[in-house]
């Protein structure tokens, strides 16, 4: 039985969900992968923080150019018209509310929106919130990409969040291996299940109840 869905297929599933023509920053880590699965015919702008604007996919091997890189220091390339500018002026981008999407993980994210997804907290880590903040309030749509649950189990959508904030009320959409699901007035709405899941097993895993019935139903 299929409960969930891979990594790229997810990131895939997102990039999907980004209209041409906007100008869009994928967050360090799993929604890099975003970058891969962009439609070739529609014009999607990618903008990395370092400075970047017009970033391609990752490179093939034998092609990675050390001088390019992404804010996670991962390999880029550039499409043809890339731009390049100083920090200042990329996080300028960020904080005006020129940026149309962006994509973070996350370790938490609220029912009321708020996203937890620089710090767990836990002693000796060392703080590195990075543009997360800027990103989550400057951009106009934040999409979420993480898993439904934790290593031990846990779900990481929940009523509040415990670990330190990075923005309040500011994220649009979450989309887990399980499941997607937008937040609304109210608490979470599922949009979409994967494989065998059900919105009432969802509910179990995540111990929350969820507004509306507004699913899709994907094998």
């Amino acid at each position: 039985m299929t409960t969930r869905i891979s990594r790229g297929e997810l990131a895939a599933r997102i990039a999907a969900d980004i209209p041409e023509g906007s100008y869009v920053n994928l967050g360090i880590g799993a929604p890099t992968l975003v970058a891969n699965y962009l439609p070739d015919d529609l014009e999607i702008i990618l903008h990395t923080e370092n400075g970047l604007l017009g970033m391609g996919p990752a490179p093939t091997e034998g092609l990675i150019d050390p001088d390019l890189i992404n804010a996670g220091k991962q390999p880029v390339t550039e499409l043809p018209g890339a731009a390049y500018f100083h920090h200042a002026d990329s996080f300028a981008m960020m904080r005006g509310g020129h940026l149309d999407v962006c994509v973070l993980g996350a370790f938490q994210v609220s029912q009321r929106g708020d996203l937890a997804n620089w710090s767990t907290g836990a002693p000796g880590a060392i703080p590195a919130v990075g543009g997360a903040m800027d990103l989550a309030i400057g951009a106009k749509s934040v999409y979420v990409m993480t898993d439904l649950l934790t290593k031990e189990g846990a779900s990481k959508l929940v009523e509040d969040c415990t670990y330190p904030l990075t923005g309040v009320g500011c994220v649009t959409r979450v989309y887990t291996d399980h499941a997607v699901f937008d937040v609304v007035d109210g608490g979470f709405a599922v949009r979409e299940v994967f494989g065998e899941n059900t919105v009432e097993e969802i509910s179990e895993l995540t111990g929350l109840s969820f507004v509306g019935d507004t699913t899709k139903e994907h094998g």
